[in-house]
């Protein structure tokens, strides 16, 4: 079964610091990972995904996550956090065997 856990329900960040949002994952196959955002009163916006190939990927406004194997987590970073990052941050997965049925878990959702 596939699993999405993010430890922190709420963190709190000032203006200029790193932010890190945390991401662990149980899955045993080949996966797909990705981060969203969700603004105030706004829909999901995707920030980046990891396919495969080169384990730090970069996304929108300044966004990176670290894909590791073997630890198991896909955590989300901005080097310098802004007021306008406050919102709710969701990870999410997705195995990518064609044959599967299996689609993408969401977990509760991390909050800024």
């Amino acid at each position: 079964a596939q699993l999405v856990s993010q430890p922190d329900s709420h963190i709190n960040v000032s203006e200029g610091n790193l932010l890190e949002l945390r991401c662990n994952y149980s899955y045993g196959g080949s996966i797909s990972l990705f981060w969203y955002v969700q603004y105030p009163s706004q829909g999901l916006q995707f920030l980046l995904k990891y396919l495969s190939g080169p384990t730090r990927v970069k996304g929108i406004k300044s966004f990176e996550a670290e894909f590791k194997n073997d630890e198991n987590s896909f955590h989300l970073m901005k080097a310098s956090a802004h007021w306008s990052d406050s919102a709710k941050y969701f990870c999410a997965l997705c195995d990518t065997v064609p044959e599967s049925a299996g689609g993408a878990e969401q977990k509760p959702s991390q909050t800024l």
